[in-house]
């Protein structure tokens, strides 16, 4: 781990080296995406087929890259009853949250004008699935139900299939948030293939969901083809105590994170060394009972900041420049201190709200901005799949009133048609 002290005179810039990592791709990684990306968009399924086989060892064709209804109820016969009760009871939660972000058209109108915005959701949407180190029914149900709630009319799940199998709890979440179509394909070659459609998968209009640095850089690629929510970066969690927090669950709240990816940025701020001390002791003591100790070990190894500061309200500030996707507030107080964040994926406040909770069950979105984004960007949410288009209706006695303004505004800026279109229906 890294331990670090604000009072060192350096702390400033090994602060933002370390947590400033940015979601820029490696070049290597852009090289290899953008070969897939171009070979799929040209090839088609000949090509989506070959990358799989090549790249997962799964040999599909047309008819089973796709899966079954025959599939889906096999699947559900073997999901054990209480994760099915656990999916449900975070289908339900997720949703209830999510009916809250839906937006209205609206229109202002009076007897001789009217202006306003329609809301319209997006007809079909791509969702990616991670399923390689792990399979995350999690995802399907922040990916899908915004969709749903936004009323999608086609919601598609690409991902990765070892040995041909989908998780059960996968395809069972699936199931129960209305996706209508589900395919074993993952990596940069699932993102082209919904980008730019196949004879197999028909092109989306909007492609959401993390994946490995290869799905980041292949969605960075085909942005514009169709929009995406965001570059994920690897999983950041901050983490700020004072002496009143249990050690002990602040490190298996770190060590959440550190157990998704070998770059996880884990961060451990607090104006009490002996909390310093106390917490870096448990997340040592814990990692090693961990089932993916080897990648949680990794992380903690290279990526775990441990940071004593002077005070509360000086972590605060230091957790505002990181801007973490996971940011949870341990010490007295914290409940006042919301209006004092700016920049957080999302906030947890007090010892009985840990990051777990936010990945299961509370009902916000866990698809959380990354490397710093949160300065700028959002949760993944209903927004995400609703487009807006501007109405405008105005009588001839409103235009008339306006035009020779809009003619003053396009004179100015030398655009002759414009003027031409107000005075032409002037001199009408």
């Amino acid at each position: 781990m890294i331990s670090l002290d604000t009072r060192q005179k350096d702390f400033q810039k090994r602060f933002a080296k370390l947590t400033g990592r940015g979601a820029g791709a490696d070049p290597r990684i852009a090289r290899t995406a953008a070969e897939i990306v171009g070979d799929v968009k040209k090839n088609g399924d000949e090509a989506l087929f070959r990358r799989t086989l090549e790249l997962d060892k799964l040999s599909l064709t047309r008819q089973t890259a796709r899966v079954s209804r025959a599939e889906f109820r096999r699947a559900a016969k073997e999901v054990p009853a209480r994760l099915k009760k656990a999916v449900t009871a975070a289908f339900i939660n997720v949703t209830e949250f999510h009916a809250h972000q839906m937006e209205r058209s609206w229109l202002v109108k009076n007897a001789k004008t009217r202006v306003g915005q329609l809301i319209r959701p997006l007809a079909r949407v791509g969702l990616y699935v991670p399923g390689g180190k792990a399979s995350y029914p999690s995802s399907v149900i922040m990916n899908a139900v915004p969709a749903l709630v936004a009323g999608v009319g086609e919601i598609v799940v690409c991902s990765p299939a070892a040995g041909g199998v989908v998780n059960p709890a996968v395809l069972y979440a699936a199931d129960l948030c209305g996706v209508s179509e589900f395919y074993k394909v993952g990596g940069a070659q699932a993102v082209a293939a919904m980008a730019y459609g196949t004879k197999t998968i028909k092109k989306v209009d909007k492609i959401t969901g993390p994946g490995n640095a290869y799905v980041a850089e292949a969605k960075r690629l085909v942005f514009g083809a169709v929009d995406i929510d965001m570059i994920a970066g690897p999983s950041e969690i901050c983490v700020i105590a004072d002496d009143s927090a249990t050690p002990a669950w602040c490190a298996a709240d770190i060590l959440s994170q550190a157990e998704h990816d070998e770059l996880a940025l884990l961060v451990f701020i607090s104006p009490s060394q002996k909390m310093c001390d106390a917490v870096a002791r448990e997340v040592l003591r814990q990692v090693v009972l961990l089932d993916r100790r080897r990648i949680a070990e990794k992380s903690v190894k290279n990526w775990f900041l441990n940071i004593k500061t002077r005070s509360v309200a000086e972590a605060m500030g230091l957790a505002n420049e990181m801007a973490p996707e996971h940011l949870q507030l341990v010490f007295r107080g914290a409940e006042k201190r919301l209006d004092d964040v700016p920049n957080a994926g999302a906030v947890f406040l007090g010892e009985w709200s840990p990051e777990a909770l936010g990945d299961y069950m509370a009902g916000p979105n866990h698809v959380l901005p990354t490397s710093g984004s949160a300065r700028f960007s959002s949760p993944l949410g209903v927004y995400d799949f609703l487009k807006r288009t501007s109405v405008i209706e105005y009588s001839k006695s409103a235009f008339l009133k306006v035009a020779d303004d809009i003619a003053e505004f396009a004179a100015a800026e030398g655009l002759t048609a414009h003027a031409n279109s107000a005075k032409i229906r002037q001199k009408q």
